[in-house]
């Protein structure tokens, strides 16, 4: 008896995730979006603009307000121009600054870093959102990074907590999604997502936590070496590592929002 209710459990089970897995795709408000030729473009522009990085070509990523994904794009001639694990890491950048911005405070991923490590309030942060691996991994891989890219249409989740996120805002200063770009060092990735973005159009930030009027979610290097620690302590708890001074002078000069 206790047998054959054990089975008929598990195949009401199995039946639920049939249903599930055969569940139609989300539906999404990509239309109001940058589209895959209307972000490769603007990433393309910003990877040739002065970022400070070791000029690589880019993962770009753009998910609406639910966390759907868009449109992904990559900057080289073909997907393996640019390191592979970043198409991933640029969908989990561009999910982060979505579910963490708010219509009236932007936050970048850059500005997430401090808070998350060892000791800090939101220490942590990084295992609350998992990754949908099924999402990210799917085939065929001659579609990454084109229109058809597995991921768009799909909530890939994810938490990321370095520099290359940032919430996307319309002209009323609506939060819209938010892009995720990947490829080069953590700095550079900001600085280049934030040209993408100032390139869309969608830079209508309304405030955030960088101190700087002009650049309210923008990266911020206040953190102050201490012995034992390897990035030292963030004076106002929203600080990132520095990469080189010269991308940390092109981050203080980039376009104000709008």
């Amino acid at each position: 008896m206790k047998k054959t209710l054990f089975n008929l459990a598990l195949l009401g089970s199995l039946a639920v995730a049939s249903n599930i897995a055969l569940a139609e795709p989300a539906k999404s408000n990509c239309a109001a979006l940058p589209n895959h030729a209307t972000l490769k473009a603007a990433l393309t522009t910003a990877r040739h603009q002065a970022n400070g990085g070791f000029d690589l070509d880019m993962w770009g990523t753009i998910v609406d307000r639910d966390g759907i994904v868009c449109a992904v794009a990559f900057t080289g001639l073909n997907r393996g121009d640019q390191w592979p694990g970043s198409r991933v890491i640029s969908a989990q950048k561009a999910n982060t600054a979505n579910a963490f911005s708010l219509p009236g405070l932007a936050l970048s991923t850059a500005n997430l870093y401090t808070a998350t490590q060892p000791g800090g309030s939101l220490f942590g942060l990084q295992l609350s959102n998992p990754v949908d691996t099924a999402a990210a991994y799917k085939g065929p891989a001659k579609n990454y990074g084109q229109p058809n890219d597995p991921l768009v249409k799909n909530a890939i989740g994810g938490v990321n907590v370095f520099g290359g996120g940032l919430a996307l805002y319309d002209k009323n200063k609506n939060i819209v999604g938010a892009i995720g770009v990947s490829g080069d060092s953590s700095c550079a990735d900001h600085n280049i997502a934030w040209l993408t973005r100032h390139g869309l159009n969608l830079d209508f930030v309304p405030a955030g936590v960088s101190g700087d009027a002009l650049r309210p979610d923008n990266i911020v290097y206040d953190i102050t070496a201490q012995a034992g620690q390897m990035s030292g302590t963030s004076k106002d708890g929203w600080g990132h590592p520095a990469c080189t001074a010269e991308v940390a002078a092109i981050a203080a000069s980039l376009p104000a929002v709008q």
